[in-house]
């Protein structure tokens, strides 16, 4: 065989043997879709800006979507998916709302960039907005994940940490999934935003003999006690929420990391991570500095909307509406 057909056969082995091989996060970059749709992210952030300035609600709701995608399957876009059995109808995720901000930006990107922006993308740069639209850092989020093709809600529950979780069972959940025990810390410092149902920590109270709420968890600072059980009283419904951070609801600051140590952590697993020696350290140290959260923040952020992402076109694609997976 002549030598430079030789060459030519060997080099296209190479190249076959790269375009099939498992995808990472390190296949992602922030200038992904620099020449293909370059304003994609201004066209997220001024969506979710329209929402979050009409509702604001809204971005703790995208913070807490985007993390319940992630921790299943990977930040595919999975939970978007509507349909009997898919992940939206796990009930730890029929609480879940922003839906709506990502199908708008999805609607004006297909106009403008047909074919080419995944649900995925989209929904990981609609809660990196969210934070930055209530004063927290802006994160450069890398960028190219294609959409999943699976949504089952039995991969929910095995995947996903319930608020009665010990700190060892939501490090462990983690750990499965490639962040540390600093990355438990800072993540759940998106609790800074957001609002959680009344049952959400109801297994903190009980009623007595007259029916009235009580606290069974002494580690909640009383007052603080007292509040909750006045807004979650036995006339409170289904879908009563209160705020995750009773002092600055509304802004992404390091507020979070004080209720602990005050004893306002709202949620079990909030208040479980003061026992643990390592995790209290963090806590302290992002009381004091919010820089210091910010900092970890990002780097976390990046760590959790990186988990199992999917890069080829065999893994996943580019959905045409994010509710539906391409016919």
């Amino acid at each position: 065989m002549h030598q430079g057909l030789r060459t030519l056969l060997a080099l296209v082995l190479i190249l076959s043997s790269i375009s099939v091989s498992s995808s990472s996060s390190s296949d992602l970059s922030p200038d992904f879709y620099a020449f293909t749709c370059p304003n994609v992210q201004l066209f997220v952030r001024n969506t979710v800006s329209f929402f979050s300035t009409n509702d604001g609600t809204i971005p703790g709701k995208l913070l807490r979507l985007v993390f319940h995608d992630c921790m299943v399957e990977g930040c595919d876009a999975s939970v978007l998916i509507q349909g009997n059995g898919t992940e939206r109808t796990d009930p730890a995720n029929l609480s879940l709302g922003g839906f709506d901000v990502v199908e708008s930006a999805k609607r004006l990107i297909e106009v403008m960039c047909p074919g080419i922006v995944s649900c995925a993308d989209i929904l990981v740069l609609a809660a990196r907005d969210a934070v930055e639209f209530t004063g927290g850092p802006l994160v450069q989020v890398p960028l190219g994940r294609k959409d999943g093709r699976v949504s089952l809600a039995s991969n929910v529950r095995p995947n996903i940490i319930d608020t009665s979780f010990s700190v060892e069972e939501m490090a462990k959940t983690f750990s499965s999934k490639g962040l540390s025990m600093e990355d438990l810390v800072v993540l759940s410092g998106g609790h800074t935003i957001g609002l959680s149902h009344c049952t959400s920590f109801s297994d903190r109270f009980q009623k007595d003999a007259n029916g009235s709420m009580v606290p069974i968890d002494t580690s909640m600072e009383k007052n603080f006690a007292s509040e909750l059980m006045k807004k979650c009283s036995a006339n409170a419904t289904a879908v009563t929420t209160v705020s995750c951070d009773p002092v600055t609801p509304n802004q992404f600051d390091n507020q979070y990391f004080t209720n602990l140590l005050n004893g306002k952590g709202l949620l079990r697993s909030d208040s479980e991570l003061v026992n643990d020696p390592k995790a209290e350290a963090l806590i302290d140290s992002f009381s004091k500095s919010q820089n210091s959260f910010f900092d970890s923040w990002a780097e976390s952020f990046i760590k959790m909307t990186s988990i199992g992402v999917k890069t080829g076109d065999d893994e996943g694609e580019i959905r045409t509406v994010c509710s539906s997976a391409n016919g």
